[in-house]
């Protein structure tokens, strides 16, 4: 289980991007976090891993305190973490392949990986994880050869290289057209039900929302303003976390 208890974010300036946020998730689960933008979607998801550190609260998975792991710790923390960007975060120059053994890292020699040099293992492993994703004809190809949403596919296969029990993927579809956010939402899908990874997906579109997850939670200038079941976000419901003059989609 990972669990979040009174979660507080404050930037440089007085900025408070969450305010005493907490939710528990169980193994296993999709949970979709909605709100609008700047509603403290990113920071959320980044203060689980800690790629930004919270100022205040406690996020805690299976008993182990991420908070206040040290950076050792955190190491091995994140190496079960898998993380999903919104604008891809591939290096663009580098083939396909080479960005998706970038998941292996922490897992990888140093010296070794600085190189790119791989085990045969985790070569065969980054090309199952590009069939998986339907890419296995584009390994040797540049990043920056690649479509959109085909650079979305190599980035959750960068993440599943991880064999990662969680994964966060933040705004994953925000850039992509409805045809191609669905394809990477099956495949987030697929993960989730083969695997068994417990998925934690911010989005904006409750069509999304409703097809594919377990449970949601919604924030607003930082705060948790609904906790539920897709099907519980009627029109009252909506209205509050968007503000009554958004449209409602979905």
């Amino acid at each position: 289980m990972l669990k979040v208890e009174n979660l507080t974010k404050v930037y440089p300036g007085g900025i408070q991007a969450l305010h005493d946020v907490s939710f528990e998730v169980e193994k296993g689960e999709f949970l979709a976090v909605i709100g609008l933008s700047g509603s403290g979607k990113s920071t959320l998801l980044r203060c689980i891993n800690r790629l930004i550190e919270p100022t205040e609260g406690k996020v805690t998975w299976d008993g182990v305190d991420i908070t206040n792991a040290s950076q050792e710790e955190l190491r091995r923390i994140r190496r079960r973490i898998g993380m999903v960007f919104q604008h891809f975060n591939l290096v663009n120059r580098s083939k396909v392949l080479t960005n998706v053994l970038a998941g292996r890292l922490g897992y990888s020699n140093p010296a070794l990986s600085v190189v790119n040099r791989f085990s045969k293992a985790d070569m065969e492993k980054a090309y199952a994880q590009l069939a998986r994703v339907g890419l296995d004809d584009k390994a040797k190809a540049r990043a920056d050869e690649l479509s959109g949403g085909q650079q979305q596919r190599v980035g959750v296969a960068r993440a599943m290289m991880q064999d990662p029990e969680i994964m966060l993927a933040d705004e994953p579809v925000a850039s992509l057209d409805p045809v191609l956010a669905h394809s990477i939402m099956q495949y987030l899908e697929r993960i989730n039900q083969e695997d068994g990874v417990m998925v934690l997906c911010s989005l904006h579109f409750l069509d999304l929302v409703h097809q594919y997850a377990d449970r949601v939670i919604a924030l607003n200038e930082g705060k948790l303003v609904f906790e539920g079941s897709p099907q519980e976000i009627d029109d009252a419901k909506f209205k509050e976390i968007y503000g009554k003059e958004a449209e409602r989609v979905g």
